[in-house]
């Protein structure tokens, strides 16, 4: 059965997605003294792709799943690559730029990867999300993000 086949490897693949995800939070370093740490949110995701992909293996080695569940639109592959533009920009730059910018970028060639045509205004929201984002974690949570130029003019840098 090609349907059950794919279910359980789409299963098993979101089974390791959730594996990865929380090896790396292990990885996020943590404070003695926090209640609740950063590592949180991280376990939080790990464990609900876990549940996800183990209801999904369920289904799949039950015989629920069909080869149309997995037949959808034809990838727009335009739209993959700004997405995947994106991500690799922002492993790229997160260095050298900072998090609030390699991450506005990232914001930015995800938006236009889902079909918005106002950088600009892309661009600026992107800003604002990954400002708050920084500020969040570098000032409620203690976690120290790397040097980069608005990191430096905010005050949370390393």
């Amino acid at each position: 059965m090609p349907g059950r086949r794919a279910g359980i490897a789409f299963a098993l693949g979101i089974l390791a997605l959730a594996a990865v995800v929380a090896i790396e939070a292990a990885r996020i370093p943590q404070s003695a003294y926090a209640v609740v740490g950063p590592r949180v949110f991280p376990f939080a995701v790990a464990a609900l792709l876990g549940l996800l992909g183990l209801l999904l293996l369920i289904q799949a080695l039950a015989g629920h799943l069909r080869p149309a569940d997995f037949a959808g639109e034809p990838v727009d592959r335009q739209a993959a690559g700004w997405v995947g533009l994106g991500l690799f920009a922002n492993v790229a730059l997160v260095q050298s730029l900072g998090f609030v910018l390699a991450s506005s970028l990232l914001f930015l060639c995800v938006a236009r990867g889902f079909g918005s045509r106002r950088p600009l205004r892309d661009l600026a929201i992107g800003l604002l999300l990954a400002t708050l984002v920084f500020l969040g974690f570098s000032r409620l949570l203690g976690v120290r993000f790397g040097g980069g130029l608005v990191e430096d003019l905010l005050g949370g840098g390393s």
